[in-house]
């Protein structure tokens, strides 16, 4: 007997578009379905010209089509949606912003909305991963720990706001860049971490020459304009120093909360204590102390404190918060953020990356107390 119109677009509500995280029929890209005996055509409308997965898509409509019974052949009839029907995509995925209109204040860049993690009824926890001086591995903590949270089943995504030197693409091993629909950027996604990042939008070779007002204005887009779809956690890789962008950031997001990478040498530490001051200042929660390089593990077994040691104990004790964690010195970090195959990824068991996963364990259980309930009012 052959499959029904019904049967077939139950099933193809099992594909999920893992560029827009929602089901092709939802977000309308099946225009139709033709059953001819054991043959089934399906109308596709892909939602953008030249859409990165495309052939993930495809692939996986064939797969769960041809195991229905009586389907032996799946064909495609693919097209690209017209701007009205991407009109109505964005609409399904953030919501019509006239129906909205003037219930939110008008802090975001796009189209009025406000930054939604600033929101008290936002569930996302955003992390700042902050130091106070370059070369101590901070972006490749960020990309690590992100990978180590979703691995733990949560959703992640990760902004790089070092603007000037931007690498957590080439860390993650991203292999696209964002999609726009409607003026909405869509971000791209590697080993289960979405990331946003001055990276998509200049060349390697070019220098980013703006002031603080343009700055300030990148960040905010970042912030509003991309589709982030509500993740669990957001890292915000932050630039070294206390400069515009940290306080941009600060002033964007009160809820944030900061976690500040040191190696263990008392230069480096002392610098790092400078950013930590910072984020107190402007009343944001230093959540604890992360310490890069700790030591490297020679092919003797013995451990090498080549850069000193005490250094992130001493800067948490300052501070009155935690060390998270030691991540020691390992060559698979340094290829993998080079390469693109990350450590935590790639190599899950190594003496890094347990330290990852211990840290990703250690946010994970130490979430803030502090909850808004913007609901209750006292007259």
């Amino acid at each position: 007997m052959p499959v029904t119109e019904s049967e077939l677009l139950d099933v193809l509500r099992s594909v999920v578009d893992l560029e827009f995280r929602r089901n092709i029929v939802d977000l309308g890209m099946v225009r139709g379905v033709s059953i001819t005996g054991d043959q089934v055509e399906i109308g596709l409308d892909l939602v953008v010209e030249g859409h990165p997965r495309a052939n993930e898509l495809q692939e996986s409509v064939i797969d769960v089509v041809s195991a229905m019974p009586g389907v032996s052949i799946v064909t495609f009839d693919v097209g690209v949606m017209n701007d009205a029907q991407r009109s109505e995509v964005k609409e399904k995925l953030i919501g019509d912003p006239a129906a909205t209109a003037g219930t939110q204040p008008a802090s975001g860049h796009a189209e009025g909305r406000a930054i939604p993690f600033a929101s008290s009824t936002n569930r996302t926890r955003t992390l700042l991963i902050a130091s106070g001086k370059g070369g101590v591995g901070k972006s490749s903590v960020t990309t690590n720990l992100a990978i180590a949270l979703a691995r733990t089943g949560a959703s992640v995504a990760v902004v790089d706001a070092d603007v000037w030197g931007f690498s957590v693409p080439r860390m993650l091993g991203v292999e696209h860049g964002p999609t726009v629909v409607d003026d909405m950027i869509i971000p791209p996604e590697a080993h289960g971490v979405r990331c946003i990042s001055m990276g998509f939008f200049a060349r390697e070779d070019q220098p980013v020459m703006w002031r603080g007002p343009m700055l300030h204005k990148a960040l905010e887009q970042f912030l509003t304009d991309v589709f982030w779809d509500d993740p669990d956690y957001l890292l915000i890789d932050l630039p070294p120093g206390t400069g515009d962008i940290s306080l941009s950031l600060a002033q964007f997001l009160p809820r944030a909360e900061a976690y500040v990478v040191t190696t263990p040498n008392p230069a480096a530490q002392t610098v790092a204590q400078r950013s930590a001051f910072m984020f107190q200042q402007v009343k944001i929660d230093v959540r604890g102390v992360i310490e890069n390089m700790a030591w490297f593990t020679g092919d003797d077994g013995k451990r090498y404190e080549l850069f000193g040691a005490g250094g992130g104990a001493d800067l948490a004790e300052k501070l009155g918060v935690e060390l998270i964690t030691q991540i020691p010195m390992q060559v698979s970090v340094r290829e993998g953020s080079d390469s693109g195959h990350p450590a935590m990824a790639e190599d899950p068991d190594s003496e890094a990356s347990i330290a990852f996963a211990q840290m990703a364990e250690w946010v994970a259980d130490h979430a803030p107390t502090k909850r808004g309930h913007p609901e209750l009012k006292l007259i």
